[in-house]
C-alpha cells in the first residue's frame, strides 16, 4: 500500500516556487539573460553581414589590443577571445571599454575624490612621515612615496594598531568599540547576512541611532541576491540608520556591475577604524561551519590614520548622491583629540577600478621586490598575472624565503583549479606553497622581514587587482607586526606543504580546468 500524498507539502512547494518565480531576484536575473541574449545575437547577425575577411577584421584589432595600455596577460586573453570569435569578440571589447554606465559612476567617484583632498594631510617634505619612513626604512618609504605621490594616500604616525588573527576576535572588538560610540558610525562592507554577528550588530546599532549618534551603513548590492531582501535600506532607514546599497542590481545589462564594492570598513567616531577581510556574515566568526575552519584576519587602528577610513568611506557614500559636497571636517577631530604616541607609521588606502592604476596589486608588488629575507602571504585565491608570477618567483630565486599559505577547502572550485595551475611554475622557483588544513583561508595578509606587512581586503587575483574597490593598510615599523609573524608561524603549523610529487598526481580534471581557466582568468 503506497503512502499517502502529502497536500499540504505539496502547495508549500508551489507556493514556493511561485514566489521565487515572481521575485524580484528572479525577474532581474531573466531580464538580464534576455538583454545579454539579444546583445549576442546582435553580434552574430551582424558577423554574417561582413564581408571582409576574417584577417582584414581581426589583424587591426590585434595590433590595437597588443597596443593598449594593459597587463600583458589581459592582453592574451583579449587576443584570444578576438581570434576566436573576431566580431563578436571586437565588438564585446568596444561595449566593455567604452560602457556609459561605468564612465557615470567613474565621474563620480572623482569628483568625489576631488572633494576629500583637501581634507588630507598636506605633504610637507621634511616632517613629512612618509619622509621620516623613507629614511629609517628606505623600502618602506618608497611604497609610502608611492601611495602619497600617486594614490594620494598620506602616511601617518601616531596610530595604534591591533591585528586580529581570527574573525571572532576582530566581532569582540567591534562590539565594544561600537558600544562607545557618542558621535557616528560609518561602516562598509561587501557582505551583510542575518545571524548571530549582524543581528548582534544591529541590535548595537539601533540602541545607538535612538541614543543620537548618526549611524551609516553601506553594502554591495549583490547581497539582495541571497543575503537580505532588495528592501533592505529602506528597512534600516526605519530604525533610525541611514543606509544605501552600492550598484545595486538592475535588468539593464552594464559593464558596471563588475566593479563591486569589496571593501570592509568600519569608523567610530572618527578615532577608530577597523579592515581586513572579515564581513558580516557567521561563517566569518565560525558561527555558521561552511568550508571547515574559517581563517580570517583584521586590523584595528586608533588614531592619526582613522582619518583616511573615515575619507575613503564618504567618498564612497557621497560618490552615490546627486549632488556634491558634505561637511567632511565635522567627521574629522583635530590631532590633538585621538593622541599622537605611537610607534611606527600607518599608510591607509584604497583601490579604485576607475582610475587605471592597480594601487592593491602594485603596493604587494613593492614588498615583494623589495624583501630581502622572507615574503609570507595568506590570501584566500591565487589568479596570478604576469607581474604578480615574476615577482614572487624572481624573489624565490634571489634567495627570498616565500611562503604562501592558501585554502585547503575552497569556497569556489574553479578559483581554486586556478590556483593550482600556479603551482608547478611558483614550485621550480623555489616558491614554498601551504595549504590550510582546518579548512578555508580568507585572511589577505602580506608580511616582509618582519618590518612591513599589508593587510586588507586586496586578494591575489585579477577581480582584487583590477575589477573591485578595495582598501588596506600598509604597516611599517608597528608593534603589531610582531603579531602578524607570530600568527603566520602558528598557522603554518596547521598546514600542509604542496610539493612537486603532490601537484605530480594532481587529479586530471583539476588540471585540465584550471589550465583552460587560466586563459580566460582575467575576464572572470
Amino acid at each position: 500500500m503506497s503512502a499517502p500524498v502529502n497536500t499540504d507539502n505539496k502547495k508549500k512547494i508551489k507556493r514556493g516556487f511561485l514566489t521565487v518565480v515572481t521575485g524580484r531576484t528572479f525577474l532581474i536575473a531573466a531580464l538580464l539573460a534576455a538583454q545579454l541574449g539579444l546583445l549576442l545575437w546582435g553580434f552574430q547577425r551582424l558577423g554574417e553581414y561582413v564581408h571582409l575577411s576574417s584577417v582584414l577584421i581581426t589583424a587591426p584589432m590585434l595590433i590595437y589590443v597588443t597596443n593598449s595600455r594593459s597587463d600583458p596577460t589581459v592582453k592574451l586573453t583579449w587576443c584570444f577571445v578576438i581570434a576566436l570569435v573576431p566580431v563578436v569578440g571586437i565588438l564585446l571589447y568596444f561595449f566593455i571599454k567604452t560602457d556609459l554606465g561605468h564612465r557615470t559612476v567613474q565621474r563620480a567617484i572623482s569628483r568625489c575624490m576631488r572633494e576629500t583632498r583637501p581634507f588630507y594631510p598636506a605633504p610637507e617634505r621634511e616632517s613629512d612621515p612618509a619622509e621620516e619612513l623613507n629614511r629609517e626604512d628606505p623600502d618602506g618609504g618608497a611604497a609610502a612615496r608611492y601611495l602619497r605621490d600617486t594614490a594620494g594616500y598620506p602616511t601617518y604616525k601616531g596610530t595604534e594598531v591591533t591585528y586580529f588573527p581570527l574573525g571572532e576576535d576582530k566581532f569582540a572588538a567591534m562590539l565594544e568599540e561600537l558600544k562607545k560610540a557618542e558621535h557616528f558610525i560609518f561602516m562598509e562592507y561587501f557582505i551583510v547576512s542575518s545571524g548571530r554577528m549582524w543581528d548582534t550588530i544591529l541590535d548595537v546599532l539601533v540602541e545607538k541611532a535612538r541614543a543620537g549618534v548618526e549611524v551609516r551603513f553601506m553594502y554591495d548590492g549583490t547581497c539582495a541576491f541571497a543575503d537580505v531582501p532588495y528592501s533592505y535600506p529602506e528597512e534600516l532607514e526605519k530604525k533610525g540608520i541611514l543606509c544605501k546599497m552600492f550598484a545595486p542590481v538592475r535588468p539593464f545589462v552594464s559593464t558596471h556591475y563588475n566593479n563591486r564594492d569589496h571593501r570592509k570598513i568600519l569608523v567610530v567616531d572618527g578615532k577608530v577604524a577597523f579592515t581586513g577581510g572579515v564581513n558580516l556574515a557567521d561563517e566569518y566568526i565560525n558561527e555558521k561551519p561552511r568550508f571547515g575552519h574559517w581563517k580570517d584576519t583584521a586590523i584595528m587602528l586608533r588614531g592619526q590614520a582613522v582619518r583616511s577610513f573615515t575619507l575613503m568611506f564618504l567618498e564612497m557614500w557621497n560618490s552615490t548622491e546627486r549632488v556634491g559636497g558634505c561637511c567632511y571636517d565635522r567627521y574629522l577631530p583635530e590631532p590633538e583629540e585621538i593622541g599622537q604616541e605611537a610607534e611606527g607609521f600607518v599608510t591607509p588606502y584604497g583601490d579604485s577600478p576607475m582610475d587605471g592604476e592597480r594601487v592593491g596589486e602594485l603596493t604587494y608588488l613593492q614588498l615583494i621586490n623589495t624583501a630581502r629575507e622572507y615574503v609570507y602571504i595568506m590570501s584566500p585565491y591565487l589568479i596570478l598575472d604576469g607581474e604578480a608570477t615574476t615577482a614572487i618567483t624572481f624573489a624565490a630565486k634571489r634567495g627570498v624565503d616565500v611562503r604562501l599559505i592558501l585554502p585547503h577547502i575552497p569556497d569556489k572550485k574553479y578559483a581554486f583549479w586556478l590556483a593550482k595551475s600556479h603551482y608547478a611554475e611558483l614550485l621550480d622557483a623555489g616558491v614554498k606553497i601551504y595549504e590550510y588544513t582546518p579548512g578555508f583561508i580568507h585572511a589577505k595578509v602580506v608580511l616582509a622581514d618582519g618590518k612591513r606587512a599589508v593587510v586588507g581586503t586586496i586578494n591575489f587575483d585579477y577581480r582584487s587587482f583590477y575589477h573591485h574597490f578595495e582598501c588596506a593598510a600598509l604597516l611599517c615599523g608597528v608593534p603589531a607586526i610582531r603579531d602578524i609573524r607570530r600568527d603566520f608561524d602558528e598557522t603554518l603549523a596547521k598546514c600542509q606543504e604542496v610539493t612537486r610529487e603532490t601537484v605530480a598526481h594532481e587529479k586530471f580534471h583539476v588540471r585540465f580546468f584550471g589550465g583552460l581557466l587560466k586563459i580566460v582568468a582575467p575576464l572572470m
